[in-house]
C-alpha cells in the first residue's frame, strides 16, 4: 500500500485549496522523478507532464515550469531575462521549495518564487505537475497553472 501522507504533498493540497482547487493527487507505487516515468505512469504524452525545474537566476531562485518535451534552453532564456542562469543544486531546491528534486511542484512552497510557465504547456488540455513527492502528480490546466503561481508565459528556447 502506497503511503498518501506527507508534509510537503499536504502544504501543496492547501495551497491549491487556497486557489479554490481540489485535484485528484494521484500516489504512484514507483517514484516518477523524470517526465517520461511519470508520463508512463500516467499512459500520456510526455509533453503533458509540467517539469518544476528549479534554477538560479543571478542567484535569485527560478521556478521554470516545462514541457517534459522540452528542455530549457538557460544561455537563451538567460538573455531574455537579462541575467544568467544555471541549474540549482539540490540545497537550494530543498530551501526555495521546501520539497526534493523528482518531486517539486509548482506552489506550496515556503515563499513565493519567480516562476516561468513554458507555453508549449497551453497545447494540453490537462497537464500534470509534481504535488511535492516523487510519488505524486495532479491534473490541471496550463491557465490554472499561470494563475496559481503567478507566473509568466514564456518560451524556453528559441524556436
Amino acid at each position: 500500500m502506497v503511503n498518501t501522507s506527507h508534509p510537503a504533498v499536504t502544504r501543496v493540497r492547501e495551497a491549491l485549496n487556497a486557489f479554490g482547487l481540489a485535484p485528484d493527487i494521484r500516489w504512484f507505487d514507483d517514484a516518477t522523478p523524470t517526465a517520461q516515468a511519470a508520463a508512463e505512469a500516467l499512459g500520456i504524452e510526455v509533453g503533458a507532464i509540467a517539469n518544476s525545474l528549479i534554477f538560479t537566476l543571478d542567484g535569485a531562485p527560478l521556478l521554470v515550469l516545462t514541457s517534459g518535451a522540452h528542455r530549457v534552453d538557460t544561455v537563451w532564456l538567460g538573455e531574455q531575462l537579462g541575467g544568467t542562469i544555471k541549474r540549482a543544486s539540490a540545497d537550494t531546491v530543498k530551501d526555495a521549495t521546501g520539497q526534493v528534486i523528482g518531486g517539486v511542484a509548482p506552489l506550496g512552497h515556503p515563499a513565493p518564487i519567480r516562476t516561468l510557465v513554458d507555453v508549449a504547456l497551453a497545447d494540453y488540455p490537462t497537464v500534470w505537475a509534481a504535488a511535492g513527492h516523487a510519488h505524486t502528480v495532479f491534473p490541471t490546466t496550463f491557465d490554472e497553472l499561470v494563475r496559481i503561481t503567478g507566473g509568466e508565459a514564456v518560451t524556453v528556447a528559441p524556436d
